[in-house]
Parts: C-alpha cells; structure tokens; sequence
C-alpha cells in the first residue's frame, strides 16, 4: 500500500515538474521570432464604404519592419482577379517602413465585398492577410434625385440678394 502511495505522489510530482518547464519554450520562441524580420501594419483591413458599381477604389496599406533582419515580400495573393497589387520590391531593412497599393475594380460586382490580400514575406510567423471591404451599389437601383427648388435670401445694410437653385432629375 506504501509503494502505491509513494508511486503516486512521485508521478505527481513528475507531472508538475514537467508542467513547470513549458512556459521556457514559448519564450524562447518569442526570442526567436524577435531576432528576424517582422512585418508590422498601421491597418489591416481598409473600408472603401459604398461606392457604384464599375468603380476603381486604390488603397496603400504602409507597414513597418520591426525586426532585426531585412524584410522581403516575395509575393502578394489576392482572393479575385478583381484586386491588383503592387508593393515595395526592395528589402525592408529593420526600423524602415514599406508599402503595398492596392486597386480593387468593382465592374460586375454587387454588394458586400471583402479582398484579402496575402502577403507572402521572409518574415517570422508566415504570411499575413490585410483586406479591402464596402459595398457595391447597383448603378441601376440608385434612386435619382427628385426636383429641387431651394430658396435663400441673403439681406445686407446695401443690397438684398436673393439665390434660386433648383436641380431636375437627368
């Protein structure tokens, strides 16, 4: 019976032993991470809001090389054929910032959008996704504006103008 007690405590003292020594190896990888290139967004997702349909929205997301080793995208993945890149080409060297424009063509979509791009780098951790989100608005369904007519006076000690504007549906 004192072996089976003492066999078990032993085991569970080997297990929180064990259990104590785990958090070294995350650290240590921290340590690593930090001794490479590390790529580092001011944003990663840009809202373009809602626009008409046959639209070009253009975004430059900047970003930052907050490692210690030089920065080089290798490539840019896109989720549609609709999305182009372009990107800094150089190394990125530690502390230097960097930058990726992307041109989103909305012709032949409709509604909610979202395009991610994946950035493919020599940075520590792999790829990283930054994305451009809004709403495309059929041009057809948008509601024309209905007449107008706006009426201001404008009074001064000399003169009194008065403005008319009225704006017809085209």
């Amino acid at each position: 019976m004192k072996k089976a007690l003492v066999l078990a405590l032993s085991l569970s003292l080997a297990g929180f032993a064990a259990q104590a020594q785990t958090p070294a190896a995350p650290a240590q990888a921290a340590t690593a991470k930090a001794n490479g290139p590390a790529i580092s967004f001011t944003e990663m997702k840009y809202d373009f809001g809602k626009i008409k349909q046959g639209d070009v929205v253009e975004h430059t997301f900047k970003f930052k090389n907050t490692g210690t080793a030089p920065l080089v995208i290798s490539n840019i993945g896109t989720s549609c054929g609709c999305t182009t890149p372009d990107w800094t080409k150089d190394p990125i060297m530690p502390g230097k910032t960097g930058s990726i424009t992307a041109k989103f063509n909305s012709a032949g979509k409709l509604g909610m959008q979202n395009k991610v791009l994946t950035i493919e780098s020599n940075a520590a951790g792999g790829s990283t996704m930054v994305s451009l989100v809004g709403e495309i608005l059929d041009p057809a369904a948008a509601p024309a504006p209905a007449e107008a007519s706006v009426e201001a006076k404008t009074k001064t000690k000399e003169t009194e103008t008065k403005t008319k504007v009225k704006a017809k549906k085209s």
